[in-house]
């Protein structure tokens, strides 16, 4: 073999070794960026967008993985968040508010249209309470927290009542439809779907909803971590979720039926609950934001956060 020959096989074996190590650092790279988004979400719409798996086809090309939790509750989602177990999910108007008092690190991600239909207080079907005004004094039992208190302060000053003008009983949907059935409170207020069951399964008396006193949206929640590394999951996120808002809206009979299912409710409860919600999600603009700021100014005043809040702090980042 002459010098010559053994140098060009040297500089092959070399060229060789250095594309097997570039093969393997490129390994590296692809495993580093394999991304995870773990969504916490409560029986519902994502509950559906979770069955067709539609988002982890989406974010599959991305090297995005999709992990889902289900919680019984938004505050519980939000608590999941603010120890990082989660990354994303779905909650009312309050519930960030007092998670975002309490220094979540949380972020808007999307937001759905009004639903104000989609929230009301009830009455035993055969109560002497025939109007707000009737409410004072009254016990009145509601989830502490919960997108309904905030509801329940605007009814109240509608009507001309302050807050403190009813005794508030702090209670969870399923403890409030026990004291609700057996009298001992004189009201609740609730959401949908537990306000279809209320009205089906109890027949109470619908004393008045959200219509024309807040706009009852529904939020989707990140870390501002998360949206900061991760802006295309989110975008992706929010339109799958939208997408199913529009299906539902062409579709109501099977949506109702589809629903359901998922939550383990008669189809009679669920069409009420379908029939009278809006459907639409898209990302949170300023305006948004400035609604969710006079829920915060409201709980300050209130006394029932600690501190006042900016909400610009949990704006999107991409906010125009």
């Amino acid at each position: 073999m002459t010098l010559k020959t053994a140098l060009n096989r040297r500089q092959l074996l070399a060229t060789a070794a250095a594309s097997t190590a570039l093969l393997g650092t490129g390994s590296v790279f692809a495993q580093s960026a394999q991304r995870t988004l773990r969504i916490g979400n409560q029986k519902g719409w994502l509950s559906i967008l979770k069955g067709r798996g539609t988002l982890e086809k989406r974010l599959a090309p991305l090297g995005v993985n999709v992990t889902w939790t289900e919680f019984n509750a938004g505050p519980v989602q939000l608590e999941a968040l603010n120890v990082g177990s989660i990354d994303f999910g779905d909650v009312g108007e309050a519930p960030p508010i007092f998670a975002q008092a309490a220094g979540a690190p949380l972020v808007y991600a999307g937001a759905t249209v009004p639903r104000p239909k989609l929230e009301a207080i009830v009455v035993p079907k055969d109560s002497a309470i025939k109007t707000v005004a009737d409410l004072k004094g009254k016990r009145v039992a509601y989830n502490k927290g919960s997108n309904v208190q905030y509801f329940l302060v605007k009814l109240l000053e509608k009507n001309g009542l302050k807050y403190s003008d009813v005794q508030s009983i702090f209670l969870a949907p399923a403890d409030a439809r026990a004291a609700f059935e057996k009298g001992a409170v004189d009201a609740w207020i609730i959401w949908d779907p537990f306000l279809a069951a209320a009205q089906k399964t109890l027949d109470a008396r619908l004393l008045a909803d959200a219509s024309g006193v807040v706009n009852n949206r529904q939020y989707y929640f990140t870390s501002r971590d998360f949206a900061t590394k991760n802006p295309d999951v989110l975008k992706i996120a929010i339109e799958e979720i939208n997408a199913i808002d529009t299906w539902v809206s062409k579709n109501k009979a099977a949506a109702a039926t589809e629903l359901s299912a998922v939550l383990g409710l008669s189809k009679e409860v669920t069409e009420l609950y379908v029939n009278r919600a809006a459907y639409g999600t898209s990302v949170v603009t300023r305006d948004i934001l400035a609604e969710q700021q006079v829920i915060a100014d409201t709980f300050f005043e209130l006394k029932l956060i600690p501190r006042k809040l900016n909400l610009l702090h949990a704006a999107p980042v991409d906010l125009g």
